[in-house]
């Protein structure tokens, strides 16, 4: 589902006739939606089983208003704003249960199977799509059978002490604020990659078809670490895993910056998404498992602060930067990403005086 909506819908929407500017402001709207969702949470609802079903019904029939909307930029920004309020419920809720029931060491066995689903739906539905309807259905679909295997998953969840109210008002932010600055500049740093690389590496004369095997061979090396990052998690700290894939984050925007007509280079780098998105990932969700007793509510933080907040500043200023300067844009990227890494020290620091 998450594919069908990343890959697809943006070009659905740009042969609608949609400008870029109105593009841009509908995929802002979800990740800001993610992002204040948990305060609201935090104050005024838990996120119980009642409410996650609720959030999952509703992802569906929001999915199914989108043949209603897609033709009015207003409607459908307002529909966007609904559909990343409801998988802000989801998603957390779904992450809780699979870190109670199976532990942070198999978590990517199970993972790796949304990066086998958003693989597949990209060269499944390239070989369909001739009409906006034909997204929009597979959208429906895949929104369908993610509510019927999401409600048969309901009846794990463990309704503990973190369920109250009263229990998530203590949630704080503060108390571990340099790990959330962390969390949301790591995921800043992505902006201009998921926006501009194809573009970027296409101007210095990289085939379209090179470009698009990259990103395939960046998915299969994620998905070979999901498989096999148990062994880390047995050998590390969650800590030093995170600051490791922050460090090696840094130097593969320093190669893209530096070296974007160096095929072999170029893979290289993609080849760190390994590190880059599985393995911080699985460490960072894990983290957060043991950092809070609120779990639902910390997950659902982690996903506003991060591909909420991150993403959506991510690409607003990437798309600044890269009018400006293409490299310097990969070479702010590394530096944010360095960044991330220090404030995670400062976090490490003063955590260990708590």
């Amino acid at each position: 589902m998450v594919g069908v909506y990343v890959i697809f819908m943006p070009k659905v929407l740009k042969d609608l006739g949609y400008s870029a500017v109105e593009i841009g402001a509908i995929y802002t709207s979800a990740p800001l939606m993610r992002f204040i969702l948990p305060f609201i949470f935090k104050r005024y609802i838990t996120l119980t089983n009642r409410v996650y079903i609720i959030s999952l019904l509703a992802t569906f029939f929001i999915t199914v208003l989108f043949f209603l909307t897609i033709k009015s930029f207003y409607l459908h920004l307002l529909i966007n704003l609904a559909f990343g309020g409801a998988m802000g419920a989801v998603l957390p809720f779904i992450e809780t249960i699979a870190l109670t029931y199976i532990g942070k060491e198999r978590y990517g066995k199970v993972r790796l199977w949304g990066s086998i689903g958003f693989s597949l739906i990209a060269f499944i539905l390239a070989k369909f799509l001739d009409s906006y309807s034909v997204a929009l259905v597979f959208l429906i679909v895949t929104a369908f059978f993610t509510l019927l295997f999401g409600l048969f998953l309901a009846q794990y969840n463990v309704e503990q002490e973190e369920s109250k109210l009263e229990d998530n008002k203590s949630f704080s932010l503060k108390k571990y604020w340099a790990f959330w600055v962390s969390v949301f500049l790591f995921q800043l740093s992505f902006g201009g990659f998921y926006n501009f690389f194809t573009i970027y590496e296409t101007s210095y004369g990289v085939s379209l078809d090179y470009v698009s095997y990259l990103w395939i061979f960046g998915v299969a090396c994620e998905i070979v670490m999901l498989i096999f990052q148990g062994a880390l998690f047995k050998r590390f700290t969650l800590l030093h895993l995170l600051s490791l894939t922050l460090l090696i984050t840094s130097l593969r925007w320093i190669i893209v910056a530096l070296f974007p007509e160096d095929l072999a280079l170029i893979a290289f780098s993609q080849s760190l998404h390994a590190f880059s998105f599985a393995l911080n990932y699985s460490a960072v969700i894990a983290y957060v498992y043991t950092l809070y007793s609120q779990k639902k509510l910390a997950q659902q933080f982690l996903l506003g602060v991060s591909f909420g907040l991150g993403g959506a500043l991510g690409a607003i200023i990437s798309g600044v930067i890269y009018h400006y300067s293409p490299r310097g844009l990969f070479l702010f990227e590394a530096g944010i990403a360095f960044l991330s890494f220090i404030f995670l020290l400062i976090h490490q620091k003063r955590k260990e005086k708590l």
